[in-house]
């Protein structure tokens, strides 16, 4: 019986000391960004306008995103930190990529993603986006996209390409 005791407190330190010894998952704290999935959206009107976008992110420190309330600098309006999500995007001009001047911007601001400091963090992130360059002189448009994320700190990401895609747009 005593040798039952003293093998079930052995096996109960042991079980201690292996999940007390578990090591943190820890990231860098420059965000990594991998991507995940790029997929049309129909808008049962037979062209291509949006998109959604899904990219893996890991953090180290946990300081990805940005509330309603990160509007001073430098994360203001006439800011390029307004944003945290940056997008690019190329059309394929003569077999050539060409990035695009678009009226508005693609770039997009995604919100916190912990609400703890120093807090190694990963998951997915997806965003929707417009895809149509609506220039009509064609039917089809080859495109590809560049993007990368910036955390509080102003650490910029990777820069990741999504694979080229067609426009439908009209």
């Amino acid at each position: 019986m005593k040798n039952r005791v003293f093998t079930y407190i052995i096996y109960c330190i042991a079980v201690f000391l292996l999940v007390a010894c578990k090591k943190e998952e820890k990231f860098s704290e420059i965000p990594y960004i991998s991507f995940v999935d790029f997929v049309k959206i129909d808008n049962a009107l037979g062209y291509d306008d949006q998109a959604r976008l899904t990219i893996h992110f890991q953090d180290g420190d946990g300081d990805l995103g940005l509330n309603e309330n990160d509007i001073y600098p430098p994360f203001d309006t006439s800011s390029i930190y307004h944003y945290n999500f940056f997008i690019d995007c190329y059309k394929k001009i003569d077999g050539e990529y060409q990035l695009l001047e678009l009226d508005g911007t693609q770039n997009s601001r995604f919100p916190r993603l912990s609400d703890k400091d120093s807090e190694s963090i990963e998951g997915d992130i997806s965003i929707n986006i417009f895809i149509n360059t609506y220039d009509w002189s064609t039917t089809y448009d080859t495109m590809k996209l560049e993007c990368h994320i910036v955390d509080r700190a102003l650490h910029e990401s990777n820069t990741i390409t999504v694979p080229e895609f067609v426009v439908k747009k009209k």
